[in-house]
């Protein structure tokens, strides 16, 4: 999930993905077709957090990057499906499951739904956290007029997040934020630009002078690939109101299938190449590579305009369980503020982009990603299915909980040792 991605998974709390008809709408004419549905799927995964593959290749090394990404791809497609499984066994019982809330709540009751809640509050908060991150490096790296300072809220990244604050407290006022959600097609717009000029620069580049690069780096460098990778790939949120709209739902899965593939090379290829132009000079925002051109300022200008208006977006399923728990569901700014401000402050703190992505993948969106969806398909199907079936929904837990305990310690170690460096 890269950072765009999570646009239209939450904007699905809100409304139906921009692509989609209101959900529930009458006639298969106002279903997805296929190549519409595809296209969903490349709206829900892909955002501007592909922008820090070729950073993670250069510490897992291009060979063991790309085995990675094509790992995680897998993985997350057959966990998307066990979520789809989940839903048609229960459709009978539970009809009105639209999300994967719904779904919690019907397979563990209250627990399941507050889990889930919990796991995508806290990942669209730390996907807030990398856009402000995002936006003050690249700002700060565009226009170097804040001198440097050893105090984080005084760094030239804190001072652009402490600019944009305030209108991000404006913006994130708003109670209906629909006529913004349309940016999650914007924003894939802006990725698909900035990937081109990359890969334009990276083939130059290399020509130029190749540089020496590896294959494979060590163990922590891997699950600092699979944190990255998870979080690239991050949209599981969408897949039960795509399945539902979908109008061939027997073709979903290869549908979906295909755009995960599609997905995955397209990936593998811009974060190899990344690696394999700048080698060991590979920065943690790829595009702060390029040169100083018109063309890669207006790239690097548009991805920070498209994340500072998503952000609203994103952060509105944080704000409607926050105000359900804490304010009788009513609307509540200073609440809003207040949360605003706790995403700021921790941008602040964070010094790598790259780094940051590893340590939400490997925690909060290995758990949301592939714990759950397993653990819900184990209560659903459990009783029915052979040992094989049963031991391949344990083991995936079981390496769902250890990727999340080791790659979060992973993560937190370069964290801190980029803070101290």
């Amino acid at each position: 999930m890269g950072l765009g991605n999570e646009a239209s998974s939450s904007s699905s709390r809100l409304d139906p993905a921009p692509l989609l008809p209101p959900h529930g709408g009458d006639g298969a004419g106002k279903l997805s077709s296929q190549p519409k549905t595809f296209a969903n799927v490349f709206i829900a995964v892909v955002g501007a957090g592909v922008l820090g593959l070729p950073y993670t290749f250069s510490r897992t090394g291009w060979a063991a990057g790309s085995i990675l990404l094509l790992s995680v791809a897998a993985l997350t497609f057959y966990c998307m499906m066990l979520l789809v499984a989940c839903r048609r066994r229960l459709a009978d019982e539970h009809p009105k499951i639209a999300s994967f809330g719904d779904l919690g709540d019907a397979v563990f009751g209250g627990p399941g739904r507050h889990a889930v809640d919990t796991m995508l509050v806290l990942s669209q908060a730390s996907f807030c956290v990398g856009y402000l991150i995002f936006i003050s490096n690249t700002m700060a790296h565009l226009y170097p007029v804040f001198a440097p300072s050893s105090n984080a809220l005084l760094s030239p990244k804190a001072l652009f997040i402490w600019a944009m604050l305030p209108f991000q407290l404006g913006l994130n006022s708003i109670k209906t934020l629909t006529l913004l959600a349309p940016l999650s097609i914007f924003a894939d717009v802006v990725d698909l630009g900035a990937m081109g000029v990359v890969l334009g620069q990276d083939v130059s580049t290399w020509l130029a002078k190749p540089p020496p690069v590896f294959a494979f780096g060590g163990v922590s460098a891997i699950l600092y690939g699979i944190g990255v990778s998870v979080y690239a790939f991050e949209g599981i949120g969408m897949v039960l109101p795509l399945e539902a709209e979908a109008a061939n739902k027997k073709k979903f899965g290869i549908t979906l299938g295909l755009s995960m593939g599609f997905i995955a090379v397209m990936y593998g290829l811009f974060g190899a190449m990344g690696y394999i132009a700048f080698g060991d000079a590979t920065r943690d925002i790829i595009t702060t590579n390029l040169g100083t051109g018109w063309l890669s300022a207006a790239v690097q200008l548009g991805l920070c305009i498209n994340l500072f208006f998503t952000m609203p977006v994103m952060m509105h399923p944080v704000y409607e369980v926050a105000e359900r728990l804490l304010h009788g569901k009513r609307y509540c700014w200073w609440l809003r503020w207040l949360l605003v401000l706790v995403v700021g402050l921790s941008a602040m703190y964070v010094p790598n982009f790259t780094d940051f992505l590893a340590l939400v993948g490997s925690s909060v969106c290995v758990l949301l990603g592939f714990v759950l969806p397993a653990s819900f398909h184990l209560k659903v199907f459990g009783a029915e299915m052979a040992w094989p079936g049963v031991l391949g929904d344990l083991l995936l837990v079981v390496l769902g909980l250890a990727l999340a305990v080791f790659g979060t310690y992973t993560s937190l170690l370069q964290i801190f040792h980029s803070s101290s460096a």
